[in-house]
């Protein structure tokens, strides 16, 4: 068991015990023992004086430990009397060389152009050429044309400002843009089946109306279980489950194609049979009606 010693409070002068090995180290440093955090506080704010702010003469009280050779009442009056006696400290606004915004420059005569170093390094790494390379190797690995949101660093900035949008740079890098997001199937266009079934796009409209058209009992907008994911379609095949998804999007966009396997998981792990279609599967129109019925004869007697 460690040996203790009596020890008098600094504050209230209560006797209390302490280990030795503490003791000893409060001696060595030269430091006040108190017999509690409590009597620890009050020790250090027992003791005030009245200053006067050296910048607007005001009147404040400050604890003994916390005085300085020069107090002030505030940061602001701080500040200003350090811009005063240093005034290179004072800000200059300037706009930044590479993406034009407005930032303040602080140190006088220095050579800063930009507002961070990302611009910095977009302005003095990034070339036409350089970011091309870029491009071209990133569509090579990810077999696909990129999208700007997949890039760090800068580099679609620098495409912005190098060649005036991203399409550009990516039409530059000898490949097809991805579609914007204004002429996605995000932005739905709402549409009426024969059966009365709404539907989020004229894709989804030719299958609903050929399920109709076809007598194929379907329900629309099917709840995934234990998940907010939504099926377009649940037909009846007996006792077992039938989702029809339309992949309008598939390789489109990430996120999109994220959905796509979250949703073909979610099936293979509640035993629900999944039937994918895909644009290819409609258009041309002419192929329609095969490539559906193609896809239903092992579910239904079509």
């Amino acid at each position: 068991m460690a040996k203790l010693t009596k020890v008098h409070c600094k504050n209230c002068n209560k006797i209390f015990h302490r280990q030795n090995g503490k003791f000893n180290e409060a001696l060595k440093m030269g430091w006040n023992q108190f017999c509690s955090p409590k009597c620890q506080s009050k020790f250090k704010t027992r003791e005030r004086k009245t200053l006067a702010c050296e910048n607007c003469g005001k009147k404040f009280i400050r604890t003994t430990h916390r005085v300085s050779p020069h107090n002030y009442c505030s940061q602001s009056c701080g500040a200003i009397v350090n811009n005063k006696n240093r005034p290179e400290r004072n800000a200059t606004k300037i706009k930044c060389s590479n993406c034009g915004k407005i930032f303040k420059k602080w140190l006088v005569g220095s050579n800063t152009k930009y507002c961070s170093m990302e611009c910095f390094s977009e302005a003095k790494l990034y070339t036409k050429e350089k970011l091309l390379k870029i491009i071209q190797t990133t569509a090579k690995k990810l077999k696909r044309v990129p999208a700007r949101r997949e890039f760090r660093g800068g580099v679609d900035k620098a495409c912005v400002r190098l060649f005036g949008s991203w399409n550009k740079a990516v039409s530059a890098a000898g490949f097809i843009p991805n579609r914007s997001h204004d002429n996605r199937m995000y932005e739905r266009v709402i549409s009426k089946a024969v059966d009365g079934h709404l539907c989020d796009s004229i894709s989804e409209l030719l299958i609903d109306n050929w399920l109709y058209k076809n007598k194929i009992e379907h329900e629309k907008d099917v709840q995934y279980p234990s998940t907010h994911h939504k099926a377009d379609w649940q037909i009846i095949s007996g006792d077992h489950k039938v989702f029809i998804e339309y992949f309008g999007l598939a390789n489109d966009s990430p996120r999109y194609d994220r959905s796509i396997k979250e949703k073909k998981m979610l099936c293979k792990k509640q035993n629900i049979s999944l039937i994918a279609i895909y644009p290819k599967d409609l258009y041309p129109k002419t192929y329609l009606d095969f490539n559906l019925k193609n896809k239903l004869k092992n579910y239904l007697s079509i």
